[in-house]
């Protein structure tokens, strides 16, 4: 007891010094890389941990996936249009210690090989194809950047344009096209209706021509509904009367059977 109240003096100044320093606690969703005189030498886990203080040096690396926006990007497609475009990355670093050797700062270099190669792969499409696969552009944005991340132990998991951008008289000049597209259409649905129903009033023609008692039919039925409104002067053209002698001619011929 009398040597532990005489240590005291030294232990306390030592626990502060020496041993309280040498604590870090690392979070869940962090990893600890530690240094000794420049040199990593481990790894270490979420929780709380103890280095050599003074000697060791622990650098903690986020695990999160983390959003980075592309900035507008003023490209030139295949087919000479100028249109700005901005997109979205999400990456997580997935191997601590190449993230702090291979590369000085992770995020500003990821977002610089991102613009480069928004701007490399949109510029090998036309506009149509850049308005129109998305997702296959999206595909091969995040393919190339996946590839030049991995050594820095990065992984990019997706990659999407978020906004296309045109000038003013391409807007106008797809607009026209558009409008012309739906004429085109509208005009091949009236033509095919036409071709219809003259396709049918052919047909109606020849069984009245074998059945000249069902044209006059069909006269009785239109002024059977312009009479409905009992406000119109029927005029019975000169062929009605003879119709009128074949309809008593038909139903006598039918009694006769």
């Amino acid at each position: 007891m009398e040597i532990l109240t005489a240590a005291l003096p030294i232990l306390i100044p030592f626990i502060i010094l020496f041993v309280l320093p040498g604590f870090r606690i690392v979070q869940q969703y962090e990893k600890g890389v530690v240094f000794r005189f420049g040199k990593i030498i481990s790894s270490r886990d979420p929780g709380l941990n103890w280095i050599i203080p003074y000697v060791d040096r622990m650098q903690k690396i986020d695990f999160r996936t983390i959003t980075l926006p592309i900035p507008a990007q003023k490209i030139i497609t295949k087919d000479n249009v100028s249109v700005d475009i901005s997109a979205v990355a999400y990456y997580k670093i997935v191997d601590a210690e190449k993230s702090i050797v291979s590369i000085a700062d992770v995020m500003n270099a990821i977002n610089q090989i991102a613009q480069t190669t928004v701007r490399n792969i949109v510029g090998r499409f036309q506009l149509d194809e850049v308005l129109s696969e998305r997702d296959e552009i999206n595909k091969e944005i995040r393919t190339v950047l996946d590839a030049s991340t991995e050594p820095w132990g990065v992984v990019v998991s997706v990659v999407e344009i978020k906004d296309i951008e045109l000038p003013e008289n391409m807007q106008r000049a797809m607009a026209k096209q558009a409008e012309a597209e739906r004429e085109k259409r509208a005009k091949i649905i009236a033509a095919e209706g036409e071709l219809l129903a003259s396709q049918k009033l052919a047909e109606t023609a020849d069984v009245m021509a074998e059945h000249p008692i069902a044209l006059q039919l069909r006269n009785l039925q239109t002024m059977a509904e312009i009479s409905v409104e009992k406000n119109s002067t029927i005029i019975f053209p000169a062929q009605f009367m003879g119709t009128i002698n074949d309809i008593r001619q038909f139903i006598a011929n039918e009694k006769v059977r």
